[in-house]
């Protein structure tokens, strides 16, 4: 059998611009790792990552406040899993603030707009059963959120929507955690 060769890229019409590659890589040194293509999204890409950023935070401190005042009999091994989820969702604000840095942002930490920004709500339930059902809820809340900004970076930026993608299937587990835990 006889073994083909590939056709060199100029006679399939897949090359690279070179001109325009030094061009973009040349211009605006400051900016990093963001070119002039890309810097048309970069605020509103910014901007969704704070609100995710603010979303996150609200969720770390809902579940060390469910950690913390969970009771009854099933509630040590609940409270538990609660205090991983706010370790994960606390990663999870660590990788969107850096990522904002990356893209020439600045992440929003700001306390008295934290419940404006998030698409989650903070709960006080003391119930135990109440307080699954808010984390359970607000993980399908960061899911769907996720999902939308994951449609609408679509391919504007891979990087932060390849992120994204990671944290949305680490949504998905807890949310799917949380449901195994209201059917004990």
């Amino acid at each position: 059998m006889k073994k083909l060769s590939p056709l060199p890229s100029h006679a399939t019409g897949m090359e690279l611009d070179e001109a325009a590659l030094k061009a973009a890589a040349t211009s605006h040194l400051d900016d990093g790792a963001v070119t002039p293509a890309f810097s048309q999204h970069r605020d509103d890409i910014v901007r969704l990552l704070n609100d995710a950023l603010a979303t996150e935070l609200v969720c770390v401190l809902r579940y060390k406040r469910h950690h913390f005042t969970a009771h009854g009999m099933a509630s040590p091994a609940i409270a538990a899993e609660f205090m991983v989820h706010a370790t994960e969702e606390a990663a999870h604000a660590d990788l969107i603030a850096r990522r904002i840095v990356q893209l020439g942002g600045e992440p929003d930490f700001a306390p008295d707009t934290l419940l404006a920004r998030s698409h989650a709500d903070y709960d006080t339930s003391s119930d135990l059963k109440a307080m699954v059902k808010a984390n359970l809820v607000a993980e399908r809340i960061a899911v769907e959120a996720y999902r939308q900004m994951i449609a609408l970076i679509g391919d504007k930026d891979p990087t932060t929507k390849r992120m994204l993608e990671g944290i949305l299937a680490d949504e998905e587990e807890h949310a799917d955690e949380l449901k195994d835990l209201l059917e004990t």
